[in-house]
């Protein structure tokens, strides 16, 4: 089934739309280095947090329970997993509120 194309807005719609995007973004606080900044911060720690939690519980658990798998390996890993998902929810959320500017 063929996909249905859509006619190209007419160029008084395109300036409108790009009126209007920059009055929103005059009124729009500026974000600058500092904000950059945190936000790279906050997604280090997203990542961090999860992955050293993952590693000091398969510590403990190597400890209590040694044997062929190693626990803080595998933890590790999940850990890794678990931190860059979290990033990515911080990443899209701010996303989200740039689009939703638009």
């Amino acid at each position: 089934m063929p996909k249905t194309v859509k006619p190209p807005k007419a160029l008084a719609d395109n300036i409108g739309d790009k009126a209007v995007r920059r009055r929103k973004a005059r009124n729009r606080p500026e974000r600058g280095l500092w904000f950059g900044l945190g936000m790279f911060g906050l997604v280090g720690w997203s990542v961090m947090i999860p992955t050293l939690l993952g590693i000091a519980l398969g510590i403990w658990l190597d400890k209590q329970w040694p044997g062929r798998v190693s626990w803080t390996l595998t933890l590790l890993f999940l850990g890794v997993i678990v931190g860059c998902r979290n990033a990515w929810y911080w990443i899209e959320r701010e996303r989200q509120g740039n689009d939703d500017e638009k």
